[in-house]
């Protein structure tokens, strides 16, 4: 009889550490779950800035400064439009 009880009793222990350590394992991923959520949400809030700032980059009148600014750039008329007749009797 005390064999048995000796048994049990290992068995009680074993399954009582069991039970630690799985406990132990278990808040660890909770712990990792919750910090990928928050990085998570952090770089939700960032892409959504970085497409705020992307939109406010590329407003017309943004890109219509730049080009003057930059590029010496300047909206074409017929003053300053040159045409190009096509060679005759040949294809382009």
């Amino acid at each position: 009889m005390t064999r048995v009880n000796v048994v049990l009793l290992l068995a009680v222990i074993a399954s009582a550490l069991y039970l630690v350590q799985v406990q132990y394992q278990s808040r660890r991923l909770i712990s990792e779950l919750e910090r990928a959520r928050a990085e998570g949400a952090r770089l939700q809030t960032k892409q959504e800035q970085l497409q705020v700032e992307r939109r406010a980059q590329a407003t017309p009148q943004r890109v219509e400064g730049l080009a003057r600014q930059q590029l010496a750039m300047r909206h074409a008329s017929p003053a300053v439009t040159q045409y190009v007749a096509a060679p005759a009797g040949g294809k382009q």
